[in-house]
């Protein structure tokens, strides 16, 4: 190219010397300015093919997000798991495909046969009924799950050793729950019925009540189980619970998460008061929760994905994680309401 231009300018400037003096200086002026125009436009050309090629040559990559429902512990994790890979990837990289099963577990395995279906590189399970529908729609395509908070029970895995294997790991939301136990006991040590109030449809919430049972009964409580099968009869079990019981339970639910103003409005007017598994449910109904940061959960399993991704580690081989940190929260509102008085240890759940 450059050399067509040197010709042009070299005939260009050949006319203009058989013409006047003042038309030669025109003519010459004018050949430059073309030349240098085109020899600009040409370079550009050439920069931007280049740039083109650098973008083609970069990864990208689809992600599917399967997420149970929506209520504000799992949208913060899957908030902080987007945040977490595009920071680290770059916006242009990545492609989220967000997907909101609405809390019906058959849903999500349409969902995922769909993620299937469009082969993407990694699908994000957001709560246990989205990972069991992952594990069953694929084992090529990586899978992490978040907010599942026992990955042995909601896999079926026995002797489970902390790393899944295959195509699957993931981070859980598990807060201690000998410590939610003594959380109870530390507000409410005079009293003596506690209902267990949860979700049977729910494989780790059946975990975490048979766990907590376990450690209330070894400090003195006498525990009922209060289980309801969905949204439907949740009211009917709520106020069956809030008329026996001293104080109630609540693990970290999905159905009861979506459901809090409803449980709400049966146990505050009864004066019972609800030690949650979790923020989101705390700030709806409870009084106080032994807390982890769902955002943070969610950057954790974005940092993993990245790992995954650029081939950094091999998921087969990554255990599970879990929140590094707990954090004592109260609701102020209905402590107030309750007449409920927390240790100057515990922090206030900010209203939105």
């Amino acid at each position: 190219m450059k050399k067509m231009l040197a010709l042009t300018v070299a005939a260009a400037m050949a006319v203009g010397l058989t013409a006047c003096s003042g038309s030669s200086t025109s003519t010459e002026t004018e050949a430059a300015t073309e030349a240098a125009s085109q020899e600009s436009a040409s370079e550009e050309s050439e920069a931007a093919e280049g740039e083109s090629a650098a973008a083609a040559d970069g990864e990208t990559y689809t992600i599917g997000i399967c997420q149970l429902v929506q209520h504000d512990a799992l949208d913060a994790a899957t908030q902080g798991f987007m945040d977490a890979i595009t920071d680290a990837l770059g916006e242009d990289a990545v492609t989220f495909d967000l997907q909101n099963a609405q809390g019906d577990s058959n849903t999500c395995s349409t969902i995922i046969n769909s993620f299937v279906s469009e082969d993407v590189d990694l699908i994000l399970a957001n709560a246990t009924a989205a990972l069991q529908a992952a594990q069953a729609g694929t084992n090529e395509i990586p899978i992490l799950g978040t907010s599942v908070t026992e990955y042995g029970v909601a896999l079926g895995i026995d002797d489970f050793d902390g790393t899944v294997g295959g195509n699957i790991s993931g981070t859980s939301d598990l807060a201690p729950l000998d410590e939610q136990a003594a959380m109870l006991n530390e507000l409410f040590p005079d009293a003596k019925n506690v209902g267990l109030l949860y979700c049977s449809a729910e494989a780790n919430s059946q975990y975490q009540v048979d766990t907590v049972k376990a450690a209330l009964e070894d400090l003195g409580y006498t525990c009922e189980y209060y289980a309801f099968s969905d949204s439907n009869d949740l009211a009917t079990i709520a106020t069956n619970a809030a008329n026996a019981c001293d104080v109630i339970y609540i693990p970290t639910d999905n159905t009861a998460a979506s459901n809090t103003e409803i449980i709400n409005n049966i146990c505050q007017p009864a004066g019972v008061p609800i030690i949650a598994g979790e923020e989101g449910i705390c700030s709806g109904c409870g009084v106080a929760t032994l807390s982890i940061s769902y955002y943070d959960l969610g950057v954790a399993t974005g940092d993993m994905a990245v790992r995954i991704l650029t081939g950094e580690e091999d998921i087969s081989q990554m255990p599970i994680e879990y929140a590094p940190q707990f954090t004592k929260k109260y609701n102020p509102t209905i402590c107030e309401a309750l007449g409920v008085e927390v240790p100057d240890d515990y922090v206030a759940i900010e209203a939105e």
